[in-house]
């Protein structure tokens, strides 16, 4: 009879056999390493993410901000967009917010900085009633402001040492419909699982079976292990340290924290030449606003570029992208994200990116000069691992005004250029706004796509040609204060013909215009219709060393003292001649122009403040002389069409033909220059007038529509300038009876004293600053001012000018035929 052992005897029997004592010898030994090594890693990769966490995942670069808003009593404003304007700022309803927290009320909107908030915010309540504002009270001691500032827009980020740039934000900024579209195409289950989904995991094995393709298994837990820690090499080490990870974070963060890191680091595309990271960054580049305001649509095209972000980048392939935001879109319908309703509007709104192209979300140009900027003047300091806060000057709307203006008078262009035979290549532009008192740059393009060429043309040198003609007539009537001779008025008169001119043994010979010349002209309209040849004579007479010593001056270095220098053939950069033409804006204060206001440590803590850096270069008489001269430019001259496209207030420019396009031109409130030309320094065909002013008007009348500029004053004459009623013919004292009389200004002394002897009668002067009473005049022929008559600063009492001291002589008798030609003259 066979007896049958039992399985567990023949193992227990094998387990005390020699050889089985090897195999289980070996078994446990292989279990102890197994289990020492997964200890091991466990261990590094534990410590390798503490530290990560600890010092942030992400590298701190620092923030750039445009200059704080000003909100001032009377402002058109409504609720809610001012809680818009807050929101786009960092804001919201959290007092937690360490940007700040806003509370609306029936009546207005409350508004309270945060610890991280811009240091000279202050909280306050901004009362609206009739879409206005009409009152604003200081929190801090309960009083009445006519102006409160916002927090300064935040512009971004500068880009890392791997030139990646990124928008922080927290998961309570993420809108509710971008989380749900994510994980609708990336992880449905990722508030319920704990790092792995096994559902997913089948599924991704019976579609790699059944139908031959690949479908992803990743949980976001497990990309953001790949994101922060890991490579993107599929292979068996890397995916073995990726679970090992995964099973950390989601042991060592929340599901809320695992979705913050992920949505700053996900991988969203190209921007020029910086990578996207993360959807604060991706909101601001493909629709130009914070991601708190993202529509479903929108929220659904950022989910949608997580798979492959460059092949469906909505710029270059809007098909591709749109057809997968419809998937995401369907997704989030079948997950009850959103109604059959919501999905079929989604689905029909095509993609609307932000207007302008990519440079719409930011001032590229603009930032790359602060980067420039940092890099020359604190080369100590690395911007590129800290939090810095860099406040600038630039003004967001004037900067998108700009951009929107820069649009329209390109298509201008082109459509001028596209009209000739010869092909052209396509025009570039240049725009800089300032502040005309304090050179702060407000606004910036250097070009018409940063896209396509990150070559910023405000640094560009380039011909200015007739926009350096101010500096020209400013060295010529300084010399009425030098005492120089001969003496030179705005009535100063010259001969404009074809000249040739001798300097240093060459011959130099211009030409006007389209060829034409017109005479006996004075100094204004020579300026006004931007004559060459006069100029050149102004410049001889006066010494081309003289105009080449002020531009040095003005901040415009290179310009030689050679009769080209009236004719601006020395080249000078957009940026340094609007710096230039402070002289001018400034009553003869150069001013250097500026980016950054301060640079704040993380804490707030201040680095650097901007000191402005200012040089008397001009009187303050020859610099109210050289404005009223180029307010006539534009009210009769080369600069006339502005005034055509609606732009009306009191403003002086000049207009600039080389090989390229300019107009330079200022109210009391902003100071713009325009340049538009070929990067291959080939002639535009078009002059300045047509193609840079065009866009100057455009802006400026966009401009000054905001409260802060208006209020647009003209240009008040300082002490010591005389203002004269002039017969234009004779340049002498107008009469009562002289046609087309108009008033010219002088320095006090060098004005006419003579009346016209042409057309006879009475004239009168008027000097700035002078307290001289008005001698009395018979009562038989009272004095009367003549309409339209610029006023003296002050309104002080003028004195008559005398007539010459020289006693008339006796009127000879006439005969028949000299009473006849005296009637018909």
């Amino acid at each position: 009879m066979r007896i049958q052992v039992p399985r567990s005897a023949l193992f227990v029997r094998f387990f005390f056999h020699p050889v089985g004592k090897i195999v289980f010898g070996f078994l446990a030994l292989s279990l102890i390493v197994a289990i020492s090594v997964l200890g091991y890693f466990w261990v590094q990769y534990s410590r390798l993410i503490d530290e990560k966490l600890r010092r942030g995942p992400f590298t701190e670069t620092a923030q750039i901000f445009a200059a704080p808003e000003p909100v001032s009593v009377g402002d058109q404003l409504t609720a809610d967009e001012l809680i818009s304007e807050l929101r786009q700022r960092g804001y919201n309803e959290s007092r937690s917010n360490r940007i700040g927290w806003y509370n609306r009320r029936a009546d207005g909107v409350e508004i309270f900085p945060g610890v991280d908030a811009y240091p000279n915010t202050e909280s306050g309540v901004i009362i609206l009633r009739n879409n206005a504002v009409a009152r604003i009270v200081s929190s801090q001691d309960n009083t009445e402001r006519q102006t409160l500032f916002l927090e300064p827009e935040h512009i971004t980020n500068l880009f890392d040492r791997n030139r990646e740039k990124r928008r922080l934000v927290r998961f309570d900024d993420i809108p509710k419909v971008l989380v749900e579209a994510v994980i609708s195409i990336e992880d449905k289950r990722f508030f319920e699982h704990a790092g792995f989904d096994p559902i997913r995991l089948i599924r991704t094995v019976w579609v790699d079976v059944t139908q031959n393709r690949r479908y992803g298994a990743s949980t976001i837990s497990m990309q953001l292990a790949r994101l922060l820690w890991l490579s993107q090499d599929k292979t068996w080490q890397r995916k073995a340290a990726e679970a090992m990870i995964t099973l950390q974070i989601e042991q060592k963060l929340t599901k809320e924290q695992i979705f913050e890191y992920y949505a700053n680091q996900v991988d969203l595309g190209q921007r020029k030449s910086f990578a996207i990271h993360g959807f604060g960054e991706a909101a601001q580049v493909y629709f130009g606003r914070d991601i708190r305001d993202l529509r479903v649509e929108e929220a659904a095209l950022l989910a949608a570029l997580i798979q492959r972000p460059n092949y469906l980048n909505p710029y270059r392939h809007p098909d591709r992208a749109s057809a997968r935001r419809n998937i995401v879109l369907s997704l989030m319908k079948e997950n009850g994200y959103i109604t059959d309703l919501q999905y079929i509007e989604a689905v029909k709104t095509p993609i609307n990116l932000a207007q302008g192209g990519e440079e719409s979300s930011d001032a590229p140009y603009f930032v790359d000069l602060v980067h420039d900027d940092l890099q020359e003047n604190f080369g100590d300091i690395d911007f590129q691992a800290n939090s810095y806060r860099i406040y600038t000057t630039l003004d967001m709307k004037l900067q998108r005004d700009a951009l929107e203006a820069v649009n329209i008078g390109l298509k201008e262009v082109d459509g001028l250029i596209g009209k000739m035979r010869r092909k052209y290549p396509q025009p570039q532009v240049a725009l800089v706004c300032i502040d005309p008192r304090t050179a702060e740059v407000k606004a910036l393009i250097g070009g018409r796509s940063y896209g396509a060429s990150q070559l910023n043309r405000v640094l560009a040198r380039r011909q200015p040609g007739s926009i350096f003609k101010p500096f020209v007539y400013a060295s010529v009537l300084n010399s009425a204060i030098e005492g120089g001779e001969p003496l030179i008025t705005p009535v100063t008169q010259v001969v404009d013909e074809a000249t040739t001119f001798y300097f240093d043994d060459k011959e130099y010979a211009p030409n006007n215009f389209k060829q034409e010349f017109h005479g006996t002209v004075n100094l204004r309209q020579a300026l006004s219709k931007s004559l060459n040849i006069p100029t050149v004579k102004f410049a001889e007479m006066v010494g081309y060393g003289k105009v080449a010593n002020l531009a040095k001056e003005a901040g415009l270095p290179g310009v030689k003292a050679t009769p080209a220098l009236a004719l601006g053939s020395y080249e000078v950069t957009p940026i340094d001649i609007a710096g230039a033409y402070t002289i001018f804006s400034n009553g003869g204060t150069w001013v250097r122009h500026n980016i950054i206001r301060e640079i704040r440590s993380n804490s707030g803590g201040l680095i650097h403040s901007y000191k402005p850096a200012t040089k008397e270069v001009l009187d303050p008489r020859i610099s109210y002389m050289v404005v009223n001269l180029m307010q006539e430019v534009m009210r009769s001259g080369t600069g006339a069409g502005t005034r055509a496209r609606g732009f009306g207030l009191p403003a002086a420019g000049k207009t600039g033909t080389s090989h390229d396009a300019w107009f330079a031109g200022f109210t009391s409130k902003l100071l713009t220059v325009v340049w538009v030309g070929f990067d291959d320094n080939q002639e535009l065909p078009l002059e300045g007038a047509k193609a840079a002013l065009p866009i100057w008007t455009e802006f400026m009348k966009r401009a000054h529509t905001y409260r802060e500029y208006r209020g647009v004053h003209d240009f008040s004459p300082p002490d010591g300038v005389a203002i004269v009623d002039i017969d234009p013919a004779t340049g002498m004292l107008a009469t009562s009876t002289c046609p087309g009389a108009r008033p010219e200004v002088f320095i006090a002394g060098t004005q006419p004293v003579d009346l016209c002897r042409v057309h006879g009668g009475a004239g009168r002067t008027q000097v700035a600053g002078w307290d001289a009473e008005e001698p009395e005049t018979p009562k038989s022929a009272p004095a009367a001012p003549r309409p339209g008559r610029a006023k003296a600063r002050g309104d002080a009492p003028q004195p008559v000018p005398q007539q010459s001291k020289t006693p008339p002589k006796p009127e000879e008798k006439k005969s028949f035929w000299g009473t006849i030609r005296s009637i018909f003259r």
